[in-house]
């Protein structure tokens, strides 16, 4: 049986996780940062190889951090252009036999995770910097989220062993959707990661912004806290990442 409480075990318990405070550290795994040589290029995840770079910083100097590319990646992180970041304006309805499989259970069609409540989902490719870079930021808006009428989530495009390593401690505390094939991902019509999608219970997405740019996350969170009478999270605050553009979402 369902359970539609949009809390339950996923009740938020006090948690801190540190992003590039040191020097190879990436979310939700660390990593010692060696002299990056032909012959010893660190394999994280797959198409991720460690070499240290400068991760930009909302609120002061840039953070040391790991990036799968070279300098040609970084300065594209750090141009500031309209491109930046899309949000989408065109409602997308999904199917109602769309499967969700959720970390550690069974897989279930979309119209059985919307009997009750809207989803609200930040969406990360744990293979790439780019989502690392704003997962203790997505943290924070989807726990200020928790208590409004939507099913406050993640859904990562890796197996349940990836998930987990990504994730760690965080997978414990959120409804956790696995999207190996990236299924989900193209049905909500996503072409760049991370994202932040709201789904309400008609299955039509409301609303989702691609890449990372404050202005637009806030639009959605805006979006959801209107459907839902809640109150609306504070993006950005002190600490939180400066825009950057996303992932090709088919990875």
């Amino acid at each position: 049986m369902l359970n539609d409480a949009p809390t339950d075990h996923h009740h938020f318990r006090r948690l801190e996780i540190t992003i590039g405070d040191e020097p190879g550290k990436i979310s939700g795994f660390m990593h010692t940062v060696r002299p990056v040589v032909a012959s010893n290029c660190a394999q994280i995840f797959q198409r991720v190889h460690v070499t240290t770079v400068l991760a930009p910083s909302v609120d002061g100097p840039a953070v040391r951090t790991n990036s799968c590319e070279t300098a040609r990646h970084t300065c594209c992180m750090r141009r500031r252009a309209d491109t930046i970041a899309t949000i989408c304006d065109v409602t997308t309805q999904l199917a109602d036999d769309l499967v969700l499989s959720p970390l550690g259970s069974k897989q279930r069609p979309l119209s059985e995770w919307l009997t009750t409540f809207h989803l609200a989902s930040v969406v990360l490719d744990p293979y790439t910097n780019e989502s690392s870079w704003v997962l203790r930021t997505s943290v924070r808006i989807l726990d200020a989220l928790r208590g409004c009428h939507a099913r406050v989530n993640f859904i990562v495009t890796a197996d349940e062993d990836d998930t987990r390593r990504f994730l760690g401690p965080i997978a414990n505390d959120f409804l956790v959707f696995c999207d190996p094939d990236r299924t989900v991902v193209k049905a909500l019509g996503l072409a760049t990661l991370p994202a932040f999608a709201f789904v309400r219970v008609d299955g039509a997405v409301a609303a989702s912004a691609e890449g990372w740019e404050p202005s637009q996350w806030r639009a959605v969170a805006d979006d959801i806290v209107s459907t839902t009478a809640w109150l609306a999270p504070t993006i950005p605050v002190a600490g939180d990442p400066v825009a950057f553009a996303g992932t090709p979402a088919t990875g």
